[in-house]
């Protein structure tokens, strides 16, 4: 086989940018003379992120469409049409094998022109309900592979694969760090330990939550460690007392935070709901919001319904967070079942599993 190439497009958040690395890092371990291309949007974090671990990348002018008329829409029709031309001719140059897509802006004009063009795409839906962009192009894509159950009404049934989500493969041995997670972030290893996540920009509900019940936590004898996110570390930052509060804008080793919690609050984002599962832990999630389609209460709700987290609605957090949370940290029982369903339904071989359905693609 010739050097195989591929294209992977995915981005505007880390949940989307995440999974495309993973992926070819895979494929790269698979076939390491292969050439690897990424598609990002032009201001988005992906320009950054995918750099920072050695992949080239182009980016496309393209944005979504906003819920109201403004400029950006008017301007919508023109970002397609030329992002639609600069696809092509990305994908006639460089003549890709496959082409991936994980979702976000950029994947939809790239998959669309690599179907024109007859090369075989595959798209990773991470959501337990697909965004527009993977809806419209599932119809000619030659695979989906998906992290939940149930999307044959959006998906033609005979394309999906149930693969899971990629995720961190240093989160599969997490149980044998937890001497050198509590030496790492300082923590009294007699304390419980409560890890906050807001996702990469933090969750500004989330913060003011912890903001007005972090007295009443620590009286619980839990220590915690609260990523508030970049955009809000400045307001919070002075809970830090060295002691039983730290707050992190952002946290490198994931691997060992996971590995010293006992108990996680955490934003339902896919990839989030994916290591959880696999870390875990008795979780509470509070989805944002403020998504498309609402996906975050349908990732929680996948989990919940089969017992293995609990979820609060934003608008119910000023009423039930604190009995419900009393009830988790004194129920040991209650945290035993959540956490032995929640890893029933870890996929950890989700990266592989999918490299399979791509290497099955290549002509």
């Amino acid at each position: 086989m010739g050097n195989l190439k591929f294209i992977l497009s995915g981005g505007g958040t880390g949940g989307h940018i995440y999974p495309a690395i993973a992926i070819a890092n895979e494929l790269k371990l698979r076939f390491p003379d292969a050439e690897f291309l990424f598609v990002g949007a032009k201001d988005k974090m992906e320009m950054q992120k995918v750099p920072q671990v050695g992949y080239r990348i182009e980016g496309l002018w393209i944005a979504g469409l906003q819920r109201k008329l403004t400029l950006q829409n008017v301007m919508f029709p023109i970002k397609v049409a030329s992002s639609l031309w600069k696809s092509r001719q990305i994908i006639r140059e460089f003549k890709p094998d496959v082409v991936i897509g994980t979702g976000g802006f950029a994947s939809g004009p790239l998959l669309q022109a690599a179907s024109t063009l007859n090369i075989p795409t595959l798209i990773q839906e991470q959501n337990s309900y697909p965004g527009i962009t993977n809806k419209l192009l599932g119809k000619r894509a030659k695979a989906i592979c998906v992290a939940y159950e149930n999307l044959e009404r959006f998906f033609p049934k005979d394309k999906i694969v149930l693969t899971g989500n990629p995720v961190r493969q240093d989160l599969l041995e997490i149980d044998s760090k937890r001497k050198e997670a509590i030496k790492y972030f300082s923590l009294d290893s007699n304390k419980k330990t409560l890890l906050v996540l807001g996702g990469s920009l933090g969750a500004r509900r989330i913060n003011q939550l912890i903001e007005k019940e972090i007295y009443n936590l620590v009286s619980k004898d839990i220590q915690i460690i609260w990523q508030c996110g970049k955009l809000y570390y400045h307001d919070y930052n002075h809970f830090s007392d060295g002691q039983l509060v730290q707050v992190v804008s952002f946290i490198d080793r994931m691997d060992l935070v996971y590995a010293a919690a006992d108990f996680v609050i955490s934003r339902a984002g896919a990839s989030s709901v994916s290591e959880l599962c696999l870390v875990g832990k008795p979780v509470i999630f509070i989805p944002s919001p403020n998504v498309a389609e609402d996906h975050q209460t349908k990732n929680a709700k996948a989990i919940v319904d089969k017992n293995g987290a609990i979820m609060i609605k934003e608008s119910e957090l000023n009423f039930t967070f604190e009995p419900i949370f009393s009830n988790l940290i004194f129920d040991k029982n209650l945290q035993n079942e959540l956490s032995e369903n929640i890893k029933k339904l870890a996929k950890p071989n989700a990266t592989k599993d999918i490299v399979e359905q791509i290497v099955k693609l290549i002509k």
